[in-house]
């Protein structure tokens, strides 16, 4: 694995993630990214049409939207997939940020070591440019390394497509994305404390609920997210299907002190409705 670069501190308000006022907190490597993933080009419009709450909510998304990371990163892990029958799959999975003139990516690959049981290695790679959506490209491996004639070649995902699950696990390549901060209907519904933490709490919504006719049963309406008054970071987030039922929650689960500085150790998110759930539990050093 790469040299653990770190992202810089200071004015990048997500690359703090999900650190919850811990003084001197090193970046937050994968929920850094994945607060980066959307793209600083966030939908623009006119403030004419917009209540005060929307126009908040829009300046918000901007500020978190424009933030970059300013080095390459890699990181490994463990995704660990609860079904709803209390089955729990064990997958390594291995992250990686790398910046380039014009555009930065950040690749995922989940690795499979029995191919004759389990399903395919994937890689997904969201692609950022500025001032342009993201861009997902994902492939997958039947048979393992040596043998290309099982390799899946790279499909790019367009629309609800991203609506679908990452590995097998409860995170949809949409998640990984934060896809909902380009959604161009941001407002502040209040101000509350969620966490011990002071939050503001953002409703972003789906644009195409406006077309109710080609929304696809599995898919988000609206995502409502805490985010930290003092860091950016998302504190909670909770997703809605197109029934405005609860479909989803996301929440940072365990930190860990590494070389004097706090780091997430542990994220789940759970689907609510199925019963399932995946945790991803990173492979901090120890001091």
């Amino acid at each position: 694995m790469m040299a653990r670069d770190k992202f810089p501190m200071g004015g990048a308000a997500l690359l703090r993630g999900l650190d919850f006022g811990r003084r001197g907190s090193a970046a937050l490597p994968l929920l850094a990214a994945m607060s980066l993933l959307a793209a600083s080009g966030a939908v623009a419009a006119t403030t004419n049409d917009l209540s005060e709450v929307e126009i908040q909510g829009r300046n918000l998304v901007q500020q978190l939207l424009e933030q970059s990371p300013a080095t390459n990163f890699a990181q490994s892990g463990i995704l660990k997939i609860r079904d709803a029958k209390g089955i729990t799959t064990n997958i390594p999975v291995f992250f990686r940020i790398l910046v380039t003139t014009g555009y930065w990516q950040t690749r995922y690959v989940a690795m499979q070591t029995n191919y004759d049981s389990a399903p395919p290695s994937v890689q997904l790679v969201i692609i950022h440019r500025n001032g342009e959506p993201n861009e997902y490209d994902i492939s997958e491996d039947k048979g393992g390394i040596g043998r290309r004639e099982d390799i899946i070649p790279i499909r790019h995902l367009h629309g609800n497509q991203i609506m679908a699950s990452f590995a097998g696990s409860d995170f949809w390549v949409a998640d990984l994305g934060l896809e909902f901060f380009h959604w161009p209907e941001q407002k502040i519904l209040k101000h509350e404390m969620r966490r011990g933490r002071a939050c503001k709490v953002l409703e972003s919504t789906n644009p195409d609920l406006s077309s109710p006719n080609i929304v696809p049963p599995i898919c988000y309406s609206r995502v409502v997210s805490w985010i930290d008054n003092e860091s950016g970071g998302i504190v909670q987030a909770e997703a809605y299907d197109f029934k405005n039922r609860l479909l989803k929650e996301f929440a940072p689960k365990s930190f860990k002190k590494v070389n004097g500085q706090w780091e997430l150790q542990e994220m789940e998110i759970r689907n609510v409705q199925t019963g399932s759930r995946t945790r991803l539990e990173f492979d901090l050093k120890k001091e």
